[in-house]
């Protein structure tokens, strides 16, 4: 069906238009339309709200869970769909549900679900990001310790085979470089999976290392590594030296403070930075609290934490990510909502398909109000109000 949506401004991913049309047909855009133009064989007419803003669909690397849902406790093909449908509420038309630190039973049955949800049409889900369990026994955070290890033969086989069952899906594996030889990393990303450092105590020098190997994302930056220091820069430290790595931005106001961020946008170059929610099952629900591995996780003033404090993923969405990127950094509205869509699309390798309004690609869009709330969305071409 060949749908015109007129009335609201368009973000195009590099630009806003005033008075344009978007016509859109078989989940794709089909043209950028201008004032005047008479177009034939349009089935339905969307009159949109003036001050309204249609953007390209938000895309969320790092989501636990949400709905209610935590991954880890459900790694099944509903459990994916009930993340995925919770986050598009706040304008993601596309996410990795994550699994962290956890068994080899719970990883396999999370990759089941992810390749059973990503050959779904419209699901929303691009694929699985293992956070874990490759990562320094030092640098756990949240993640159960007991599982944390170094891979094995029969790992690298199972990881390096995903990409290739699931077609247009993506396998992103966060590791600590320094817990997994140069020959491991080689063979993975050889397989097609994406490999961003997390969770590590690496050096700079090591992390540089990885970099030069090809691992292409930096997982959370700050959280989960060592600090800044003169002397000791460590994978924070590389992340802000190296232009080459994108790297994920948890802004909530809790994880990283504002000087912060602002710092890692200074040093970086432009389309490096991507947000990411880190979201845990409350998203999208009013609970206080929730079990990760046998332990309370508590809701408190905006936060996730352990009852001693540490920070346990982020009591956060996507539209609230993009507006505090406005009002915590300063960042324009326009570089906002390419941190949450065009330059996640650029690090999954899916530039061409999603991250901008413009014909040919996807149909997956937001409508935000004037205060970047959501209004609803559309995948491939779908209409869900939020």
């Amino acid at each position: 069906m060949r749908q015109l949506l007129t009335g609201a401004r368009i973000f195009t991913g590099e630009t806003i238009l005033d008075g344009r049309s978007l016509l859109v047909g078989d989940g794709r855009i089909l043209d950028i339309v201008a004032p005047g133009r008479t177009l034939p064989d349009i089935d339905r007419t969307v009159a949109l709200e003036a001050g309204d803003l249609l953007a390209p669909g938000f895309i969320d690397i790092q989501v636990n869970g949400g709905g209610g849902v935590l991954f880890n406790e459900r790694p099944t093909l509903e459990a994916t769909l009930a993340i995925a449908a919770a986050h598009r509420r706040f304008g993601t038309t596309g996410l990795l549900p994550t699994i962290i630190t956890d068994t080899p039973e719970c990883h396999r049955a999370a990759a089941e679900a992810a390749v059973a949800a990503v050959a779904q049409p419209g699901s929303g889900v691009l694929g699985i990001h293992f956070e874990g369990p490759f990562i320094s026994p030092q640098r756990v955070g949240a993640h159960d310790p007991r599982f944390v290890r170094a891979p094995d033969g029969a790992d690298l086989d199972f990881i390096g085979g995903l990409p290739g069952r699931m077609p247009g899906g993506r396998v992103l594996l966060t590791l600590a470089p320094e817990c997994v030889e140069d020959a491991a990393l080689s063979r993975l990303m050889a397989a097609g999976v994406i490999l961003s450092v997390g969770h590590t105590m690496a050096s700079a020098e090591r992390v540089v290392e990885a970099f030069d190997l090809g691992v292409r994302g930096v997982t959370h930056l700050y959280n989960a590594m060592p600090g800044i220091a003169n002397r000791q820069p460590g994978p924070a430290g590389a992340a802000l030296a190296d232009g080459r790595p994108w790297c994920g931005l948890i802004a909530d106001g809790h994880h990283v403070h504002p000087l912060m961020m602002r710092a890692a946008l200074a040093a970086r170059p432009r389309g490096r930075m991507m947000l990411v929610t880190d979201a845990m099952p409350p998203t999208g629900t009013d609970a206080d609290r929730f079990e990760l591995n046998g332990r309370t996780i508590y809701r408190r003033d905006g936060r996730l934490v352990l009852a001693d404090g540490t920070l346990a993923g982020a009591d956060l969405d996507m539209a609230t990510a993009v507006r505090n990127a406005g009002t915590l950094i300063g960042l324009p509205l326009e570089e906002s909502l390419r941190m949450a869509s065009l330059y996640p699309a650029e690090f999954l390798g899916m530039a061409g398909e999603r991250g901008r309004i413009a014909p040919g690609w996807r149909a997956d869009l937001v409508l935000l109000r004037p205060d970047l709330t959501v209004k609803g969305t559309w995948v491939e071409g779908e209409w869900r109000a939020s």
